[in-house]
């Protein structure tokens, strides 16, 4: 694209944007008059899980987002980028910041205001554009570019698929009103995963479970705790390479498996593990322990649980 004067949406700066105010909405996405809802292929990023977000770069391209959901100047960029991404099957994912609320996502990128948009590639960012989309960017955008990311990645060995997320309804007070709250004997635990102290989270959840063995919520939060405490600071592309050279290496694929489960490659974890179990017999007990950790993070009507659940039994027996 043609270099341009930046304009920008809102600024980061402490000054008040009088423009941006004009242009404020009170709406939530997904509600009547708010911007759209993510789900799809479309996210929504917070400094709570943006590392899990750059370590699945790694396994699949994601194009990053910083916009203002309440400013409706970037509505119709929101539902572009979102309708284009959704209709490529999960070979991208659309990760949104907001800016106003995660300042230092977007000053780690260097953004001065919204909206930017960054290709994510192997934990790699890339700027596609800073400012308000000018002519027919966003044609270019929506036609061409993301198009050519795909392509980038698979030249950087990055060919992963991206988790679907069933989109939800804002305006459906009754069904959000019906989110389950975080249980009280959770919360310590809760708390701690908030705070990114994983290892911290799996021993409150593991304290949960002293208490009440059958907390199948609480056996779900220690997985999903141990997991991050493993992995969450990993580095991918290592890992991979390691395992990729290494293929006998039980602990370098154990990684790897760690790796594709935090990026959403659910099938692809499971398929790692019972193969090597598969060629190396010997490894039952560990691999065991792993895959019954690993079956309490989806949900419980997965078909893919069914599956390797199946398989598991047989490589054992």
């Amino acid at each position: 694209m043609p270099e341009r004067e930046i304009k920008p949406g809102i600024s980061l700066a402490g000054a008040i944007d009088l423009e941006g105010l004009k242009h404020q909405v009170k709406a939530e996405p997904g509600q009547a008059g708010g911007a759209p809802a993510a789900g799809g292929y479309v996210i929504d990023v917070t400094q709570n899980n943006f590392q899990a977000v750059a370590q699945a770069s790694a396994t699949y391209p994601i194009v990053i987002f910083m916009w203002v959901p309440t400013d409706n100047r970037l509505f119709d960029m929101a539902r572009e980028l979102g309708d284009a991404v959704n209709g490529m099957d999960g070979k991208l994912q659309l990760a949104r910041i907001d800016v106003s609320r995660e300042p230092e996502i977007a000053q780690a990128f260097g953004v001065q205001g919204a909206p930017a948009l960054f290709a994510l590639i192997g934990g790699r960012p890339m700027p596609i554009l800073q400012g308000m989309p000018q002519g027919d960017e966003m044609t270019q955008i929506t036609t061409q570019v993301l198009p050519q990311l795909v392509q980038v990645a698979a030249q950087a060995g990055v060919t992963g698929t991206a988790p679907y997320i069933t989109p939800q309804n804002a305006d459906d007070e009754e069904d959000t009103q019906k989110e389950p709250a975080v249980p009280p004997e959770h919360a310590e635990a809760h708390r701690l995963a908030q705070e990114g102290d994983y290892a911290g989270a799996a021993d409150a959840y593991e304290q949960v479970l002293e208490r009440e063995p059958d907390d199948e919520l609480a056996k779900r939060g220690r997985a999903k705790a141990l997991l991050l405490a493993r992995s969450a600071n990993a580095d991918v592309r290592e890992a991979r390479e390691k395992a990729a050279a290494n293929p006998d290496d039980l602990d370098a694929q154990l990684a790897v498996a760690d790796v594709d489960m935090i990026g959403g490659q659910i099938q692809d974890a499971f398929d790692r593990l019972l193969d090597y179990l598969a060629a190396h017999p010997d490894a039952v007990e560990p691999i065991r322990e792993r895959m019954l950790e690993y079956f309490l993070i989806p949900e419980a009507t997965d078909e893919r649980l069914a599956r390797a659940r199946r398989r598991l039994a047989t490589l054992m027996y």
